[in-house]
């Protein structure tokens, strides 16, 4: 199916802090752009969207929470919304998959449904940071599928990310950088300085070396990859910094009458920097490394934060995302056969 001929984006209606109201205004929000959806929850919470053209509603009653082990509920629930969603993209029936539901449903049922590209041995959920007087983010991945890597996937990290950046966000030659505590070549664990060695090395990518923690939001490259305990650390900690800091400046804000004055001032450019970093702006994490589109949205999503997903799902199904990445896989190969290679390395030294 051709997603420029406007084929949906599967929905799940459940997850959700806001509920129901939230997912039914984002669904609305995004068809009024002409983006398809269909939504996979219960009807009857749902009422509002009937009629709204540009979306439909499949009949889906079950539900994985967070508090369900992922692998055995989606193996053991098929009727399950996110299962019944991730299905409907492997089957054609939808271009992408978005969910703010169980993180790990969300991953296990991509993974299961739509499987891993050829040659790709982990996908890696990918975060786009805002920078602040920059149009264009910085996409941090793994930001938590895998709290353990090595340096090859570390490498395949970055074809990944590259691919997204280009196809998605339009970055002719993406800088690619390794997540360290120090600029120079030797600094950070054995991961890193593997990781150094094998980016440095690759072909298809242009490596700008170590970037450390105070890069991520400053830009100090396109793409910067790293494992996802790190990377969800960093991803938390700067959300959470975010947050404080806007708190702060609206305290100080109402700290006295000339203070006020000045917020009121300053309010307009406050503004817009809030929306650049709100994370409802992005509209998630999408899931690199699968055959189809799958986004995973933040739990605490907003309508926009929602209709942002769907945008970037669709965004990525038309621009092919997904196709670009097995592309440059293939023309860099960095695929499957480097991994095995690397682990029957390490069999032979143990």
């Amino acid at each position: 199916m051709d997603p420029a001929t406007g084929a949906p984006i599967a929905l799940d209606a459940f997850g959700a802090d806001g509920g129901f109201e939230v997912i039914a205004a984002g669904a609305r929000a995004a068809a009024a752009d002409g983006i398809a959806v269909r939504v996979f929850g219960p009807p009857g919470a749902l009422s509002q969207l009937d009629g709204v053209e540009g979306v439909e509603i499949v009949p889906a009653t079950d539900a994985i929470s967070n508090n369900d082990e992922p692998v055995r509920a989606v193996r053991t629930r098929p009727q399950a919304s996110i299962a019944l969603a991730a299905a409907d993209v492997a089957a054609g029936s939808s271009v992408g998959l978005v969910s703010a539901g169980s993180t790990g449903a969300a991953m296990t049922a991509s993974l299961f449904a739509l499987r891993r590209l050829r040659g790709v041995h982990r996908p890696a959920l990918a975060v786009q940071v805002p920078v602040p007087g920059r149009d264009r983010p910085v996409v941090l991945l793994d930001a938590g599928a895998n709290a353990e890597a090595r340096p090859q996937h570390l490498l395949q990290f970055a074809y990944l990310g590259s691919a997204f950046a280009s196809a998605v966000l339009g970055v002719e030659r993406p800088r690619v950088g390794l997540l360290s505590v120090g600029e120079e070549q030797g600094k950070g664990t054995a991961l890193v300085v593997d990781a150094h060695a094998a980016l440095a090395a690759a072909g298809g990518i242009d490596f700008a070396g170590n970037v450390e923690g105070r890069d991520v939001p400053a830009g100090g490259a396109d793409v910067i990859v790293t494992d996802g305990f790190t990377g969800n650390v960093a991803l938390k900690t700067m959300e959470g910094t975010a947050s404080a800091v806007g708190a702060a400046v609206r305290g100080a804000a109402r700290s006295g009458p000339r203070a006020a004055l000045g917020g009121l001032l300053l309010r307009p450019a406050l503004g817009g920097l809030r929306r650049r970093l709100d994370p409802d702006t992005t509209g998630g994490a999408i899931l690199l490394g699968l055959r189809g589109v799958a986004v995973i949205a933040h739990g605490s999503s907003g309508s926009d934060g929602i209709a942002n997903a769907v945008r970037l799902a669709h965004r990525s199904a038309v621009e092919g995302a997904v196709e670009r990445t097995a592309e440059l896989l293939q023309r860099s190969g960095a695929t499957r056969a480097a991994l095995r290679d690397d682990d029957d390395r390490d069999r032979t030294t143990a």
